[in-house]
């Protein structure tokens, strides 16, 4: 008789779709894969995992990998008291390391005392998408990940990759920094490519240093989970070129910051058409009364980002170091091209929201490399939902260069900043109840560990400072 063993994590009894793993492992198997990563992340969107040998797979699918959750930074249970959570694989999810064909990656759910565990990202992000699904919606979302990658340089500190030290004031679409950057956006490239992701384009950016690559959206989990993914595999390709990739924001004060802007729309379920775009004879007042192509739905989601912008964008731009780059010129040769305002435009980069003229969608550019971007798609979206419910009006679209409109002006007009500080933001993150229905239990988890980094980060004393004030005064 065999002995029954409890399963700790996960519901007692719970076991994978034995066809559903079978037909995987056969895949792993012929692929060579040896070991497997199911992985889960941490408040920062850093993949964390075992590794588990092919052998015992099936374990792994019935959520036999138990973590100390409150040894990762930011998902509670906090203590060694508190029980540990399981992690259970997400098949559909996998990917074939394509620079190393021994390992699988998996993207997991937690699972805590046999239910998903409510400190999960991942999980955060499939509770508001369930929301969006009873009122008969998809959530797509596409993102645009711009990110250095840099070498060590012979006089200390960091320097681009290509020999050619630009010295403009911007490198943008530079041929010839492109050119000399190859080895590493060519393999990148390649490896988009294998995993079918619909790469489109790639180019050198505005920093010295500085890329982007563009690749198809997808429903928002999926997207979430190739971002924590993008990430990684960034890391190993500038590894191989005797480099590193930092997803840092603003690393230079003097050159660009790295967004990450989310392209979002809604599907309706039964037809998967895009219910942001216009249809023949639909009434669309609010889009006509301000002079835009999309449907009405399109602003009313635009309204609810804008109406919860503060909350928002705590998530979105999630670091001390986000706010550094959430400004209009700062050390710069010329404007930073970072969104400052709380305003929507056609197709304005100036503003936190656009309307991009070339695809129906929302674009959020307050949204940058440091993201988590589960927990930054379940706010979005809960923000853009409530938008939708109670019919928001985004108010008049600023067409204009907003860097050019002064205090005094933004005020007559009622035009608010977006937070100055990660202590601004969370503080309207933490006002609004909009938190608590995005997050729910894990709202007062992630306020507490931002806060904790915000003291942090504050009442550190630089060496610049010391240079600067030591014996000024």
């Amino acid at each position: 008789m065999v002995e029954h063993v409890p399963q700790f994590g996960v519901p007692d009894g719970f076991a994978a779709d034995p066809a559903h793993v079978a037909a995987v492992k056969t895949r792993l198997t012929e692929a060579g894969v040896q070991t497997c990563l199911a992985t889960f992340v941490d408040v920062y969107g850093v993949p964390k995992a075992k590794a588990t040998p092919l052998e015992v797979f099936e374990h792994m699918c019935d959520g036999s990998e138990l973590y100390t959750v409150g040894a990762v930074e930011g998902l509670g249970l906090g203590g060694p008291h508190e029980d540990e959570c399981a992690t259970v694989p997400d098949l559909d999810s996998l990917i074939i390391l394509p620079w190393d064909r021994s390992r699988a990656w998996f993207s997991s759910d937690l699972y805590y005392h046999g239910k998903p565990y409510p400190g999960d990202p991942r999980g955060v992000l499939k509770r508001v998408l369930e929301r969006a699904s009873s009122l008969g919606f998809d959530f797509k979302l596409g993102i645009e990940p711009e990110f250095y990658v840099l070498r060590p340089a012979a006089g200390g500190g960091w320097e681009p990759i290509t020999q050619t030290q630009f010295q403009g004031p911007n490198a943008c679409y530079d041929v010839t920094l492109a050119s000399e950057s190859r080895a590493f956006l060519d393999s990148m490239a390649a490896t988009l490519k294998e995993l079918g992701w619909g790469l489109y384009s790639y180019d050198q950016e505005c920093g010295k240093g500085q890329y982007e690559f563009d690749f198809s959206y997808s429903d928002a989990l999926t997207m979430a989970d190739r971002f924590v993914f993008l990430r990684f595999m960034a890391k190993q390709h500038a590894q191989a070129v005797g480099a590193i990739a930092s997803f840092m924001p603003k690393p230079f004060a003097d050159d660009f910051r790295s967004g990450a802007h989310f392209n979002m729309s809604l599907a309706d379920r039964a037809t998967g058409h895009n219910v942001f775009a216009p249809q023949a004879g639909q009434k669309r007042p609010l889009a006509e009364r301000y002079g835009v192509g999309c449907s009405d739905l399109a602003l009313h989601f635009i309204a609810g980002l804008k109406r919860h912008a503060a909350a928002v964008t705590a998530v979105t731009c999630p670091s001390y170091n986000s706010y550094q780059g959430l400004i209009a010129q700062g050390d710069l040769a010329d404007f930073s091209w970072a969104p400052v305002l709380v305003a929507w435009g056609k197709n304005n980069r100036s503003a936190m929201l656009r309307l991009p003229g070339n695809r129906y969608c929302i674009e959020n550019r307050a949204v940058d490399m440091s993201v988590n971007p589960y927990l930054a798609a379940a706010i979005s979206l809960a923000a853009g939902l409530d938008g939708i419910q109670e019919q928001l009006d985004p108010g008049e679209p600023l067409n204009d260069d907003l860097y050019r409109r002064g205090k005094r002006e933004l005020d007559a007009a009622g035009i608010t900043l977006l937070p100055k500080t990660l202590l601004h933001a969370l503080e309207g993150f933490e006002a609004d109840p909009l938190a608590e229905r995005a997050f729910g239990p894990y709202r007062d988890i992630y306020l507490a560990h931002k806060y904790r980094e915000w003291d942090k980060s504050f009442y550190a004393v630089s060496d610049e400072q010391r240079r600067t004030w030591l014996t000024f005064i």
